[in-house]
C-alpha cells in the first residue's frame, strides 16, 4: 500500500505541474494589462491640435500587436497543457492508483480505453481555456475602440476634461476574468482554480479508469477532507473513508473546485456481499 509520504509526493508533483502552467498563463495575461496602461498613458499626453488625431492610430495599432502576441502565447500554453501536461497528470494518476492498491505499476498501458478517456477530458478542458482567451481578446478589442473614441473626443476639443483613464480601466479591466454571474476575479485566482480543477479531475478519472480496467475493481475508497460531502461540499453524505461503486466514483471524481479528493481501488472487495455505495470502509 502507499505510504503517506508517497501520497504527499504525488500531490506535490501534481501541484508543481499546475503551478508551472498557471505561472506562465498569468505572465502572458499580464501583457494585456501592461499594454492597457501603456496605451492610456500615451493617450493622456495627447492634446487638442493639428496632428493630434492622427497620432492615435499608431498607438492603437501598437496595443493591438500586444493583444495578438498575448493571443499567440496564451494559446500555446493551453495547447501544451492539453497535449503534454494533462497526459502526464493522467498517467501519474493511474500509477498512483496502482501503488495505492499495491499492484504492479507495469499494468498501466496507454490502451485505447485510456486514450479515449483522456481525449474526451482534454478536448473539453482545452475548449474552456481557449474560450477564456478569446473572451480576453474580445474585451481588449472593445477597450481599444473605447479608448480610441475617447481620445478623439479630447483631441477634437469635444471633451475639455481630458481622457478619463480610470473609467476606461474600470469598464474594461483586462487583469480580471468575468464569470457568468458578472463577478470579476483576478486572473491569478481564475487560472489557479481552473487548472487545479482540471488537473484533479484528470488524475482522479485516471485512477478510477485504471482501477476498473486494469484491476477490475468494482469498489473504490474515497479519500477526502473530513467535512466534504460526496456530490458537493455541503452534502451531508460525507465522502472520506467511504466505499463507492465505480459508477458513483466516476460520476463525482471531485465534489467542487479546490477539492482534495482522491480514489483508491479496492479490488479485494469484489464479490463481497452486502456492500452499499456510501458505506464506511
Amino acid at each position: 500500500m502507499t505510504s503517506p509520504a508517497q501520497t504527499s509526493g504525488d500531490r506535490d508533483e501534481l501541484t508543481a505541474v499546475i503551478t508551472a502552467a498557471v505561472t506562465e498563463l498569468v505572465r502572458h495575461w499580464r501583457r494585456l494589462s501592461t499594454a492597457q496602461d501603456a496605451l492610456l498613458s500615451s493617450l493622456e499626453r495627447l492634446r487638442r491640435g493639428t496632428g493630434s488625431t492622427t497620432r492615435i492610430r499608431p498607438l492603437i495599432l501598437r496595443f493591438q500587436q500586444e493583444v495578438g502576441e498575448f493571443d499567440r502565447l496564451a494559446r500555446a500554453v493551453a495547447e501544451r497543457w492539453a497535449a503534454q501536461d494533462l497526459p502526464v497528470i493522467y498517467r501519474d494518476g493511474a500509477l498512483r492508483a496502482l501503488r495505492q492498491a499495491g499492484a504492479d505499476l507495469t499494468l498501466f498501458r496507454w490502451t485505447s480505453d485510456h486514450q479515449a478517456a483522456l481525449t474526451a477530458l482534454t478536448a473539453s478542458f482545452y475548449v474552456d481555456l481557449i474560450g477564456r482567451i478569446q473572451e480576453a481578446v474580445r474585451r481588449a478589442q472593445a477597450f481599444a475602440r473605447a479608448a480610441q473614441d475617447a481620445a478623439r473626443e479630447v483631441t477634437l476639443g469635444r471633451n475639455q476634461a481630458g481622457l478619463d483613464s480610470a473609467r476606461l480601466t474600470a469598464e474594461h479591466s483586462l487583469s480580471t476574468i468575468v464569470y457568468r454571474n458578472d463577478a470579476r476575479h483576478p486572473v491569478q485566482a481564475w487560472a489557479t482554480s481552473a487548472l487545479t480543477y482540471q488537473g484533479a479531475v484528470t488524475a482522479n478519472h485516471a485512477a478510477i479508469n485504471t482501477g476498473s480496467l486494469e484491476l477490475e475493481a468494482a469498489w473504490f475508497e474515497c479519500v477526502d477532507g473530513p467535512d466534504c460531502g460526496f456530490t458537493n461540499h455541503a452534502d451531508t453524505d460525507h465522502a472520506s473513508g467511504t466505499i463507492r461503486s465505480a459508477d458513483d466514483a466516476a460520476a463525482y471524481p471531485i465534489a467542487h473546485h479546490g477539492c482534495i479528493r482522491s480514489w483508491i481501488p479496492r479490488p479485494g472487495l469484489n464479490g463481497q456481499r452486502g456492500l452499499v455505495s456510501g458505506d464506511p470502509l
